[in-house]
């Protein structure tokens, strides 16, 4: 797989107002959940560039690998607590939208774990990953650690 296109340097406008709206959202969400919503959208939507740096920021946080790991089939490991369980169904729902959107239950389950502002917040740290995934898979992104760093 070749690169197509640095985005970045592409659009650096662009890039610039994406990455500080990302800034601004992560301010609002605790740093371990916002990486482990940032890591399961990656990984349903198969961006490997951002699996591999989602991943690599997660453990330089101090995140354990069988969490990160855990990702994969989070709704059977007691690994994440109550907020986080809440989170990762709202971040599975908003990834994969089917034919239905975001089912009542998985939205009341959130609405429990977070108020109006920080939910809102988690929906936009959602939405925001959600499209760095769609620009990183367009132009085929290369993963850092493919290009020999971390």
């Amino acid at each position: 797989m070749n690169q197509r296109l640095n985005f970045a340097t592409a659009a650096p406008e662009l890039y610039e107002h994406l990455s500080a709206l990302d800034q601004l959202i992560g301010e609002h969400i605790e740093h371990s959940l916002f990486e482990l919503v940032k890591l399961r959208a990656s990984i349903i939507n198969g961006c490997a560039f951002c699996v591999d740096m989602h991943s690599a920021d997660a453990l330089k946080a101090g995140e354990s690998t069988a969490r990160l790991f855990g990702l994969a089939a989070w709704w059977e490991t007691p690994l994440y607590t109550p907020r986080e369980r809440a989170a990762l169904a709202l971040t599975d729902a908003a990834t994969e939208f089917g034919g239905r959107g975001v089912p009542d239950d998985v939205y009341e389950a959130a609405s429990a774990e977070f108020d109006d502002e920080a939910l809102t917040y988690l929906v936009a740290a959602i939405g925001m990953i959600n499209f760095w995934n769609r620009m990183a898979i367009t132009f085929q992104t290369t993963p850092r650690s493919a290009r020999g760093g971390r």
